[in-house]
């Protein structure tokens, strides 16, 4: 294959107004793209982490109070509305999802190396700088990996493929805790501090190579006719109404707002938490405390994955949220073990929130796929709000009162999940989706085999040119 041919087949746009059998992908089929892309979820699960590990970490080296700690989520999470309303779901409409993937980790190579100077410099500003452009790259991943996650393969199961995914988000806000115990907290400040450096330059490295690996793979691209197709043939056809009257989606969006605050506000305050509740815990101690309840996070996801194939995905959303509440609760007036214990407990149950409210929200949208999903990515910028919020609580009181905050949040989210599972307009939707049988018989007619099949495009790009 010559270089004009290689080049050619490796084209960032493409055709939205063609179907292809990317809509009608079979498990087999589906199985490579999403093991590449499901390395994403661990690289933001990784860079999640690491970031509430560090949040502690300039209490204690830049001396700041932790309210003001919390600019490093809201330069974070206040990033991702730029990204998944703005240039990278414009890159998503406009060229498609690998163009996309490649964008937004050269976004986080790119912030992960400005880290490093500012790090140096011990400038909590610019630190937060580069952390925002980190989220500007990791919320165009998220812009593009989680629709993607969700629509490549049998409809069936898209909330199972999305939560064993997301499963290894939470492997990675696991490592990034226990590596923070040993790098940031066994050393004394000026030792940390430059093993950060490490730790950016590193992360930088690999998602360059990662960004290389996406613009050498050709994984199938799936367009808005084949997510038209998808919503004609479940029956769900909520794509026949404008965007601005995509209500469900908007409501997911406000669920996803509230729900990623409470979370992101938990897991950045817990080692306060522990510290405050627990006086004979250090911080290395709490760091890996955190990470143990992030272990917790993680394993909820798999467990909700078993759980999903014996119940509805809305069903098991209810049921893990309302549980939320009523553990996180307790943690705010109880201490020691036992109001630590709580939070495991929550974390425990969080774990398949995120990702089914992704999965629900987008059900049925069709054409308007991609455009929605900029919105429910979107709703993450309370990563950026309520973790704010409660850091001011904790500062006039006490990190453990403050958990009312995130509990207050929890109750908002409830109202999509129990309008998912009793309100006919957003129940059958999701329902619809649950029982089709696209992906898992034949191809239908009419499919454009060009645009997918690998062999035939080979032939295309070397007729071009040759010609």
């Amino acid at each position: 294959m010559g270089f004009k041919a290689f080049v050619a087949r490796r084209s960032l746009k493409a055709r939205d107004d063609r179907r292809t059998r990317a809509a009608e992908l079979t498990l087999r089929e589906s199985l490579y793209p999403i093991c590449l892309v499901t390395i994403l979820f661990f690289l933001w699960g990784f860079s999640y982490g690491l970031l509430d590990t560090l949040n502690k970490h300039f209490q204690n080296t830049l001396d700041i109070t932790k309210s003001r700690s919390s600019g490093l989520q809201a330069a974070y999470f206040g990033a991702y509305p730029l990204a998944s309303l703005g240039h990278a779901n414009w890159i998503l409409r406009h060229y498609g999802y690998r163009a996309t993937f490649i964008w937004g980790l050269c976004l986080y190579g790119i912030g992960a190396l400005v880290a490093i100077p500012c790090i140096l410099a011990k400038s909590f500003a610019g630190f937060c700088m580069a952390i925002f452009i980190i989220g500007n790259g990791l919320g165009s991943l998220e812009t593009a990996a989680n629709p993607y996650i969700t629509v490549c393969g049998p409809p069936r199961y898209s909330e199972i493929r999305i939560n064993i995914s997301q499963a290894f988000n939470g492997i990675g806000t696991v490592v990034a805790p226990v590596l923070g115990s040993y790098v940031f907290f066994a050393f004394d400040d000026a030792k940390a501090l430059r093993n950060v450096q490490w730790v950016y330059l590193a992360i930088a490295v690999f998602v360059f190579i990662l960004a290389l690996v996406f613009f050498l793979s050709v994984i199938p691209e799936i367009t808005d006719a084949d997510m038209a197709f998808q919503a004609t043939e479940t029956h769900a056809n909520a794509d026949d109404k404008p965007f601005w009257k995509q209500y469900r989606l908007f409501h997911a969006a406000f669920a996803q707002f509230c729900y990623t605050g409470a979370q992101i506000a938990i897991a950045s305050y817990f080692i306060n938490y522990v510290r405050d509740t627990q006086p004979a815990a250090d911080d290395a101690r709490a760091s890996q405390l955190l990470a143990g309840a992030q272990g917790g996070f993680a394993a909820g996801r798999f467990v909700g994955v078993i759980i999903m194939k014996f119940a509805r995905p809305r069903q098991v959303f209810l049921a893990f949220l309302m549980l939320c509440i009523v553990f996180v609760a307790p943690s705010i007036t109880q201490r020691g073990w036992t109001g630590m214990s709580m939070l495991y407990v929550t974390l425990f149950f969080e774990s398949i929130c995120f990702p089914t409210i992704v999965a629900l929200g987008m059900r049925g949208l069709g054409r308007h796929t991609k455009r929605g999903s900029g919105w429910i990515v979107a709703g993450v910028v309370g990563g950026a709000v309520v973790p704010p919020l409660t850091g001011v609580a904790a500062d006039s009181r006490q990190t453990a009162f403050a958990m009312v905050v995130p509990l207050c949040f929890f109750v908002a989210a409830l109202s999509y999940a129990l309008a998912v599972n009793f309100v006919p307009a957003y129940r059958d939707p999701a329902d619809a989706f649950s029982t089709t049988e696209v992906g898992l018989t034949g191809h239908h007619a009419g499919v454009d085999e060009e645009a997918v099949d690998v062999a035939s495009e080979e032939k295309a790009v070397h007729a071009e040119v040759d010609s």
